[in-house]
């Protein structure tokens, strides 16, 4: 404080120099998708997966070739020539298409007319055919790569791909376009980096618009907005500088991010401006550290508990959305605490003047009727407490009741943009070859190629084919010692060895890792989440029922099982986010200011405003994913800074003499306008992530403009009650605001 008043000029200079060095940090930042964003790899359930991924599982790119006849021998033509350029390209293992079909019925030899063509076709199982040929214009090739590649690698073989297809010089009328899991991750990828910028552009414009109109009461009122950016790129500066990767929940957090801190610049400035009225700039200052500077505080120290709660998550990408928001609002709140004041006695502040509506003297503005109305109407609040706060109170319980009615959404590929092509591709693959990923189960143990083991890991496939009508077919070693053992298991360990050298050396990589780790892939048809969590937990049963060999284990894994499991994390992880966010600045408050009473008051609102998410969610059909599951402990964040701000100022009121009544009436109308626009600008932040092209995003958006709402009329309204049922009882003994103890 002592600084910025003796030497503003310095003060500044550091804070530009820290935006400087944050946008240097800027440059590091990267985007993260696939399994890594939604399941910890150290967890068990984690690190198996990632065993399984970088051992066996293979993300198969396809090429969805399009023409006005895909069995033109030109085109075919064309396609055997583009598989050969395809399998010179480093980390491709194979690669296969109609092409080897049609060879394989034509003597190993590219039919070259339609009559030869047709001959073959007929030879080729029909079944077969329909999935890579569904129709004359439009045929699949399968380009498989090596297990284990990360999505950097991935990235780099599909662009080599796309590189090969435009050198190939195509026939007139074909297009070949590259897509499958690894493609739609890549352009994922891609869209999450334009997506974010977007909605910060959009919100930073629709901050500049609510600030203008409803902070034009104050002098330099775009200053809040300047603010919110230094600390927005100082929070990237740090998430670049540390290599913490983006995901697709985390671009939800820079308009929230947006949305709180434009409140602490708001809140600094107005108390700034409150101050300078009566006061010189030196004292203004002062006040503004010492009196708004704890409150403000204590408000952002509240709503990072609500961030904190997050990272008990068991999902990756909502602790990094947590943590993200916990560092972008202390962010915020240092370049806001520092920056107005410092700001201030630079340009040498004066307040405007205030002018009324009509030009003429003795008439109250627009902003003294608010300030007045909404003292009132608190006043006539808190003179009826318990019958507003027993109707806001049967809302939440009604709300509370609805949320376990809510669905719990975990398909990646509702979440994203519908129109962006790598799903739109990916789409047309699903519908032609059936589902593109698997159900594997992962055999561990000393020797899982034991006559004892394939005879159990054969029966396992053949019991859930015949008991399980989800599962459309099963591979394993087993089926393949069949296969080339004239259609029987192997007796014994010299037989299935032998049978064993007799299957492609590919094909054994596939489903066995030495003699100590196996796999079994079932093929599932296409479900709804609650149908695959409900088959993944009957297969589950089923191992526990039907165990391999003593020394033997058998796990479900998998993107599949995954994202079905993810449902319960979801479930279980919103409830407990919420009650530890409860919990955690309950006792924040109790710590701050040493009573039962006092530190629960700001948080019973909070209660009710959770419970009013659940019903609007279910009123309006919003499923909870990956981010609406963060709006409970979120909202417990946001909410707590109003409230809490609301408690300070009327507890501010009490310690100048007044009663309590008057205390509430003049606490709320004095503080009511700063909450009110921080507010306001909030919801215009928040209403960015509503155009955001991900789904996911913008029903979040949805949600917590509603929410903010909410959060004012909790601290308007309930809060008031509140205070006025606190303080009858306790007969609020005054104090010096900000200080511990009642």
């Amino acid at each position: 404080m002592r600084a910025i008043i003796k030497r503003p000029g310095l003060v500044m200079g550091v804070l530009i120099a820290m935006v400087l060095v944050s946008l240097v940090g800027m440059t590091f930042v990267t985007m993260a998708t696939g399994t890594d964003t939604y399941l910890d790899k150290d967890t068990e359930r984690g690190m198996l997966l990632d065993k399984y991924t970088s051992t066996f599982q293979s993300d198969s790119i396809m090429l969805l070739v399009e023409a006005d006849d895909v069995l033109n021998p030109d085109v075919l033509a064309y396609m055997d020539r583009l598989q050969g350029d395809v399998l010179t390209q480093k980390y491709v293992t194979g690669a296969s298409s109609i092409v080897d079909m049609v060879k394989a019925q034509n003597g190993g030899v590219l039919p070259s007319s339609y009559a030869e063509i047709a001959a073959a076709r007929e030879n080729i199982p029909p079944e077969l055919l329909e999935r890579y040929v569904p129709s004359n214009l439009m045929t699949i090739g399968v380009v498989t790569i090596e297990p284990g590649l990360s999505q950097d690698v991935q990235a780099t073989v599909i662009a080599n791909l796309e590189s090969v297809i435009a050198l190939s010089n195509p026939p007139p009328g074909v297009n070949v376009v590259v897509t499958g899991n690894a493609a739609f991750q890549q352009q994922m990828s891609q869209e999450m980096g334009t997506s974010m910028g977007t909605l910060i552009f959009a919100a930073m414009i629709l901050m500049v618009i609510a600030v203008g109109i409803l902070f034009s009461h104050v002098r330099y009122r775009f200053l809040s907005v300047v603010i919110v950016g230094c600390g927005l790129i100082l929070t990237f500066g740090i998430l670049g500088f540390a290599n913490m990767p983006i995901s697709m929940v985390t671009i939800g957090a820079f308009p929230v991010l947006i949305g709180i801190g434009i409140d602490y610049a708001i809140q600094f400035h107005a108390r700034f401006d409150e101050e300078a009225r009566r006061s010189p700039l030196p004292d203004a200052v002062r006040t503004t550290v010492t009196k708004a500077g704890p409150s403000v505080l204590y408000a952002m120290l509240s709503t990072s508990m609500g961030f904190i709660a997050m990272l008990i998550s068991p999902v990756p990408m909502i602790g990094g959305f947590g943590l993200v928001c916990m560092i972008g609002v202390m962010c915020c709140y240092l370049f806001a605490l520092i920056a107005v004041p410092t700001v201030g006695i630079l340009l040498k502040y004066r307040p405007k003047v205030q002018a009324d509506t009509d030009g003429k003297p003795g008439k109250k503005n627009k902003i003294e009727h608010y300030n007045e109305a909404i003292g009132k109407v608190s006043e006539k609040v808190a003179r009826n407490a318990v019958p507003v706060l027993i109707l806001c109170a049967l809302v939440a319980f009604i709300g509370f009741q609805m949320d376990s009615e809510i669905v719990i959404n975990t398909n990646e590929d509702t979440f994203v943009p519908k129109d962006m092509p790598a799903i739109i591709n990916l789409n047309k693959v699903s519908r032609t070859m059936g589902s593109t990923s698997s159900l594997p189960i992962f055999v561990r143990g000393a020797d899982v190629l034991s006559p004892d083991t394939i005879e159990w890991m054969y029966g396992f496939q053949q019991y859930e084919a015949a008991h399980n009508d989800k599962i459309i077919g099963s591979q394993s070693i087993a089926t393949y010692l069949v296969q080339y053992n004239g259609g029987e298991l192997p007796g014994t360990d010299t037989e299935l060895q032998q049978v064993l050298e007799k299957i492609p050396r590919e094909t054994r990589d596939r489903y066995i890792s030495g003699n100590s780790e196996a796999v079994i892939e079932f093929s599932m048809v296409e479900m709804e989440n609650e149908v695959a969590a409900s088959n993944v937990e009957n297969i589950k049963k089923d191992l526990e029922w039907n165990q391999p060999p003593p020394g033997v284990t058998a796990t479900l894994t998998g993107t599949g099982e995954m994202f079905t499991n993810l449902i319960n994390e979801i479930s279980q992880g919103k409830t407990r986010m919420t009650a530890l966010a409860f919990g955690l600045i309950f006792l924040f408050l109790l710590l701050v200011y040493r009573k039962f009473g006092r530190s629960i008051t700001p948080v019973i609102p909070i209660m009710m405003i959770v419970g009013w998410n659940g019903l609007i969610m279910y009123l309006l059909g919003i499923d909870y994913t990956p981010l609406t599951a963060t709006l409970g402990s979120m909202t417990i964040g946001v909410a707590s800074e109003y409230t809490i701000l609301i408690m300070e100022r009327v507890y501010e009121e009490r310690a100048r003499g007044n009663e309590l009544l008057p205390a509430i009436r003049i606490g709320v109308s004095q503080i009511g306008t700063a909450i009110t626009v921080s507010g306001l600008t909030t919801v215009f932040g928040f209403a960015a992530l509503t155009i955001s092209s991900f789904n996911i995003i913008s029903n979040f958006g949805i949600v917590t403009v509603i929410t903010v709402g909410f959060s004012l009329i909790g601290a308007i309204i309930v809060m008031p009650a509140i205070l006025a049922l606190v303080g009858k009882v306790d007969h609020v003994r005054v104090e010096q605001p900000g200080t511990p103890g009642d």
